[in-house]
């Protein structure tokens, strides 16, 4: 009899352990040398001080895009139990709440009454929700308004993420959910392919409609239990 081959999760996991132990090494020796050069005193010093930070942020990046692809990779490994989708809802609101009144940016919230408990994998909901948070965020660099609405949608429970950001354009629309797709500065462009696959894994969806100007829903669609 042999061994069932590992699932592509497994592999992600394997692989991305093994970077991270190595980036782990690069990043010591990096530190050392950037404590050698602490205070540079003649301009080839300090010109090696700034090669050393250059590298130092890009090797956070190696561990930041590593992360978010072993996030996307495991994001059908789902534990489900009932949750209130409201409890939820407010308790990311807690936590991402303070950064998004740092930016102007007001939380309205209009929750659906007698949705019963869902089925679900609390933190991976919760993961799906802040990364359509941490967008709304940054399409609205001038501060602005999210409205978070939950409804009941035929045989699903949704949520609804709204802004009054930027807006994506039509020829951007049809590419965000792509892996490694991002227009951002910075960005790794697995954020919204995440919480898509979460959706999905789930039995749900993830949804967008937006017009640039004018801002951007996100729909977020879980089953509710079957009676």
């Amino acid at each position: 009899m042999t061994d069932n081959p590992p699932d592509i999760a497994e592999l992600a996991g394997g692989f991305i352990h093994e970077i991270k132990n190595h980036l782990s090494t690069f990043n010591l020796n990096l530190q050392l040398l950037a404590d050698d050069f602490a205070s540079p005193q003649t301009p080839r010093e300090r010109k090696a001080k700034q090669r050393i930070d250059r590298l130092t942020q890009q090797a956070q990046k190696l561990v930041d895009v590593s992360n978010d692809f072993l996030r996307f990779a495991r994001a059908q490994e789902i534990r489900r139990q009932p949750e209130n989708l409201s409890d939820v809802l407010d308790e990311m609101i807690d936590f991402v709440g303070p950064t998004l009144r740092a930016a102007n940016i007001q939380i309205n919230t209009y929750p659906a009454p007698n949705l019963p408990p869902i089925p679900m994998d609390r933190e991976l909901i919760k993961q799906a929700l802040l990364n359509l948070l941490l967008n709304a965020e940054q399409a609205m660099p001038d501060g602005g308004e999210i409205v978070l609405q939950t409804r009941r949608e035929g045989d699903n429970a949704c949520v609804d993420v709204i802004d009054n950001g930027t807006g994506i354009s039509a020829e951007t629309l049809p590419k965000i959910f792509r892996p490694f797709h991002t227009t951002k500065p910075g960005g790794t462009g697995l954020g919204l392919a995440t919480s898509r696959k979460i959706l999905r894994a789930h039995g749900g969806d993830l949804t967008v409609q937006s017009e640039p100007g004018r801002g951007t829903k996100f729909t977020l669609c879980i089953p509710l239990p079957k009676s």
